[in-house]
């Protein structure tokens, strides 16, 4: 059986600062969903369950056009959050300007640049405001700007005695990297990154929000994400994510405007992060603090009617990263204890008899649930850190997420992102958590209404969620009369049909499968809905190698059905004979 999961390439880029006057201090194949920078893997040759993750299962965000620090929307760029745009100058500071005859009118780069190491702060302050100002949207500006030296000269202004001049230094090191990998680079070969989280710890929060902002943007090169998350994660961790998640102190969130700012670039940098190397996931849910602070974010605005916040959308995010190949990478006790009371470490729910009774009785379904509890009584109490992702709680904060997040389809698709990666796989506490989202959250009717109105994106990790349920769900027949009608509605089944993509076609085909083997109702359904001659459609459809994939699945599928005998009156009336079903 082969094992796919979703995770979202998610992160993204705070946007430059503004230029303006001076300067201002985003078959069984199990599907995951992988984190979003890769696209999801699936198996169409058996069917199973996925997870959603590896590159591009979940959109990022793509560079944003508005002047202020925040993220356009997931779906632009391939599931990567984009850099947040430069920024406008600082308000407030124009007689600074006003004393420097014709204000930026008799400057220029060479000069702004020996003003940086002047010893009067006013000139220090005036280069740097000058950069900021030329490099909000020239590039050629900025290659300029490095080739005289520019970026050791703001980064050693990082941490200056003045706090005018540590706010500008940082607003134009924000405009210089804005979509520039070779100032990025030149910034960390400068020892920035180790000034920068030494210029955190400073009580202002319009130097934060810079810092934030500027880490945000360097976390959108996928080559410097491993050292980010090295030499940044603690820190930000204790100085950020914490107090202003409401983790720490009160327990409740109370951010002022800038503190949102900050927090939200902060999660941005995380989004991104998330999605790098197996090693940097790793460390992201060791790191003390950082799972618990998004968790309780998430939590404690759901509480307050909060669910569509952009900050919540990188938690969310960061939890669906962070849970791609989760059984493969937790630790080995952690997943010891998960996998314990199995009856054998081959077995699956699916299809494995207990005694003489079928998967589908009665005594069957009560031997598996008094086995879950066991387990669930052992995991579920006061969870930390990265012992959250696959908690039982964490299938109801997904759940209240998919309910509640109502405008904000990045966050439900994130949601049901996550879902899809705890619930892929043979192993048994996919199973539980499966069986827990369908028996005790009901989870297929807020699932199914996203399904009716979702976009391409969210009918990925969607579908993928629902073939994961399907396989492990105790009664098929209960899920049939509840899903198939919803997923045939969504196949084409003719020429001028429009079509989800191939990776969606197959996932609802491997539901229809995972029901048809074990439920007669399902059979029956597919044919009262229409839905054998959509499956012939797609069976003979081979033009492509996406389709060629769809219509395999479709083959296996009906083949399938041919086996329940008391259906051949019904498949005949509408014009299918044995072979139509049998042939490849």
């Amino acid at each position: 059986m082969n094992s796919t999961e979703t995770w979202l390439r998610c992160g993204g880029w705070p946007p430059p600062l503004p230029a303006s006057s001076l300067p201002r201090t985003p078959g069984r194949a199990e599907d995951f969903v992988e984190p979003l920078n890769n696209r999801s893997r699936l198996s169409t040759g058996s069917f199973g369950t996925v997870p959603a993750g590896g590159s591009g299962a979940f959109l990022g965000l793509g560079e944003h056009s508005s002047r202020a620090p925040s993220v356009r929307s997931l779906a632009e760029s391939g599931h990567h959050l984009a850099e947040p745009r430069a920024m406008e100058m600082y308000n407030g500071h124009s007689t600074l300007l006003g004393h420097h005859a014709g204000g930026f009118d008799d400057i220029d780069l060479p000069s702004a640049v020996k003003y940086l190491i002047a010893s009067d702060p006013n000139l220090q302050v005036l280069g740097a405001a000058y950069l900021q100002h030329k490099c909000y949207s020239d590039s050629s500006a900025k290659k300029q700007a490095r080739s005289l030296q520019a970026m050791p000269k703001l980064v050693k202004l990082f941490n200056s005695p003045n706090q005018e001049v540590q706010r500008h230094a940082t607003g134009a090191m924000r405009n210089l990297i804005y979509d520039n990998a070779e100032n990025k680079l030149a910034l960390v070969e400068e020892n920035g990154i180790y000034e920068l989280m030494r210029t955190l710890r400073e009580p202002d929060d319009e130097l934060r929000k810079n810092v934030t902002g500027i880490l945000w943007n360097l976390s959108s090169s996928d080559n410097l994400k491993d050292r980010l998350a090295r030499d940044t994660l603690e820190q930000l961790t204790d100085l950020v994510l914490v107090p202003l998640s409401g983790l720490g102190g009160s327990g409740v969130i109370q951010q002022n405007p800038s503190e949102a700012e900050i927090f939200y670039n902060s999660t941005g940098f995380l989004r991104n992060l998330s999605s790098a190397s197996q090693q940097t996931r790793q460390k992201m849910r060791e790191c003390h603090g950082l799972v618990d602070s998004m968790i309780h974010y998430v939590n404690s605005s759901l509480e307050v009617g909060k669910s569509e916040d952009k900050s919540v959308e990188n938690a969310v995010c960061v939890l669906r990263n962070l849970s791609y190949r989760l059984y493969d990478e937790m630790p080995p006790s952690s997943l010891q204890r998960l996998e314990g009371h199995r009856r054998n470490a081959g077995g699956t729910v699916t299809g494995e008899l207990v005694g003489c009774f079928s998967p589908q009785s009665k005594k069957a379904r009560e031997h598996y649930l008094n086995a879950d509890i066991v387990t669930f009584t052992e995991v579920s109490k006061d969870p930390k850190g990265m012992e959250w992702l696959w908690n039982p709680q964490i299938v109801g904060i997904y759940n209240r997420l998919l309910q509640r997040c109502e405008l904000n389809k990045h966050t439900t698709e994130a949601a049901s992102g996550a879902l899809q990666n705890i619930t892929a796989g043979d192993r048994r506490w996919a199973g539980v958590l499966s069986r827990l989202a369908l028996e005790q959250e009901r989870i297929l009717n807020p699932v199914l209404d996203r399904v009716r109105t979702a976009d391409h994106h969210q009918l990925r990790s969607l579908t993928g969620l629902i073939r994961n349920l399907s396989r492990h769900a105790r009664n098929k027949d209960e899920m049939s009369t509840k899903v198939v009608s919803h997923l045939i509605e969504k196949l084409p089944g003719s020429v001028g049909d429009k079509a989800p993509p191939a990776d969606v076609i197959v996932n609802i085909i491997a539901v229809l499968n995972n029901l048809v083997v074990e439920s007669p109702m399902a059979a029956r359904d597919i044919v009262y809905f229409d839905g054998l001659r959509k499956l012939f459609f797609i069976k003979k459809r081979r033009d492509s190698s996406d389709n060629e994939k769809s219509s395999r699945a479709a083959a296996s599928l009906l083949g399938n059905m041919w086996q329940y005998t008391k259906l051949h009156r019904d498949f005949k009336m509408k014009g299918y004979r044995k072979e139509d079903f049998l042939s490849l």
